[in-house]
């Protein structure tokens, strides 16, 4: 995930702002909306239309707007609200060492849960449109274990016992069934009984499931703001650093 800084943009109420991308950075410009000498600011623009660029194509195919006034060019786009954390002292008190311990692990274990969404979405892709049946069926999954653990063996037995915990919880979000049922599905019932048995002597149960509105508030929370693009600076005012990367290989993401 690539670093990024937070940037605060403040255009006055006097305009109704829009904003161009310079060599010099993020510059606001905008139609006055009082009037007296101010006005001078808006001659001639209030009358000049939105146009399209014939081959000015953004990332996801979608034209930017610009307004060409002489011999500048101004390019328009919708820049969503960004949310700034204040760089905060360390916290004391057993809730915010709950809070830094959920943070902290959230930000190690939930790209192993995004790569748990995508396989399932593979697996089950492939194996409806192979129609694998009995032994090709265990067979394709039995091959595509064994990548997985050939590829993530090594990170996953770094984790500890409450990361663990956490990856299946979330991992019931992003797939929508629990740990026991994807083993029950994937391998069989004996073998979901036999983890879950493994979960119990940890502390973890295997079929609960995830409830974002109530136990599971907090994690449903922090990923709402990792897919808002908040969670790094959540992390930085918390730990005044960036999260660790999660290398996850191309492949899998």
């Amino acid at each position: 995930m690539k670093r990024f800084l937070y940037h605060i943009i403040i255009c006055t109420a006097a305009f109704a702002g829009s904003c161009m991308t310079a060599e010099a950075g993020n510059i606001c410009t905008g139609t006055v909306q009082t009037g007296g000498a101010d006005g001078a600011l808006n001659a001639g623009w209030e009358n000049t239309m939105p146009q399209n660029p014939p081959a000015s194509v953004t990332g996801d195919d979608k034209y930017m707007q610009y307004i060409v006034n002489g011999k500048d060019t101004i390019y328009m786009d919708n820049l969503p609200a960004a949310r700034v954390y204040e760089k905060l002292p360390r916290q004391k008190g057993r809730e915010w060492r709950k809070y830094y311990r959920l943070v902290h692990n959230f930000s190690k274990v939930y790209p192993y849960a995004l790569v748990a969404r995508h396989l399932v979405q593979e697996v089950d892709s492939t194996i409806a449109a192979d129609n694998l049946r009995g032994i090709k069926r265990d067979r394709y999954i039995g091959a595509m274990q064994k990548e997985l653990f050939d590829v993530f063996e090594k990170p996953m037995r770094n984790l500890t016992v409450s990361q663990g915990a956490l990856l299946m919880r979330l991992i019931d979000r992003e797939v929508g069934k629990s740990s026991y049922n994807i083993i029950k599905d994937y391998k069989n019932g004996i073998a979901a009984g036999f983890w879950q048995g493994v979960a119990k002597i940890f502390g973890t149960d295997l079929k609960r499931p995830y409830d974002p509105e109530g136990e599971d508030e907090p994690i449903e929370d922090l990923v709402r703001k990792w897919d808002s693009g908040e969670f790094e600076g959540l992390y930085y005012s918390l730990f005044w650093k960036y999260p660790p990367e999660t290398e996850i290989p191309s492949k899998y993401r």
